[in-house]
């Protein structure tokens, strides 16, 4: 059984470099979808931190606004200066994209050439939801072919002590951590353009 960990709304020098501790620790890769303005002189080394733990790093647009209804050009040119931005540093462009807010719509669809990720929540956007009940959710939504959304946005301590918890567990119930290409590589699955994933084997 094989599962992705997905962080978004990094990097930062506060949530990132707990989040990377615990991978490290657990020797498990997870993959990160960075907002472009995130990404600065000051936090690249959280960048070179995760991929140098064999984690990937993906695109979540530069400003982190709803994108559904913006112009075909203002998509393209938030798409493209996140994804130069991340391989100046890495040197491999995005393959996979997050919208903001989980905003879509066919025109986006259209327009951006990546591969559209959402992914199984726990509402850990939300600072009253305690690590509790993140915990509860992310063991309960566990199964084959997760993407698990999650966010490394600074100071979400809920997260990181949820995080303490869940990795141990669901590797006592034996899934394999991959970061988000190669859950779909290993599992044998193609992205279909046009779809948004949360379970790299939902057929909709």
């Amino acid at each position: 059984m094989r599962i992705a960990l997905s962080f978004d709304d990094g990097p930062n020098n506060i949530t990132t470099p707990q989040v990377l501790d615990l991978l490290e620790e657990h020797r498990i890769p997870a993959s990160f979808f960075l907002i472009a303005n995130n990404i600065v002189p000051e936090t690249e080394g959280q960048i070179r931190r995760a991929l140098s733990l064999g984690c990937d790093i993906e695109n979540h647009s530069i400003t982190h606004r709803p994108m559904a209804e913006m112009p075909a050009e203002e998509i393209k040119e938030e798409i493209r200066v996140c994804s130069e931005k991340i391989a100046a540093i890495t040197g491999e462009c995005p393959r996979f994209f997050r919208p903001p807010f989980i905003s879509v719509s066919p025109a986006l669809f259209d327009t951006v050439d990546l591969t559209f990720i959402c992914g199984v929540g726990c509402e850990d956007w939300v600072p009253e939801v305690p690590a509790e009940e993140r915990i509860r959710r992310i063991l309960e939504a566990a199964a084959d072919g997760v993407i698990y959304l999650l966010h490394d946005m600074a100071g979400n301590i809920n997260t990181v002590e949820a995080l303490k918890v869940v990795i141990p567990e669901l590797k006592k119930r034996g899934f394999e951590f991959l970061t988000v290409p190669q859950l779909f590589e290993q599992c044998g699955v193609t992205p279909v353009r046009g779809r948004i994933y949360s379970n790299v084997f939902q057929t909709a």
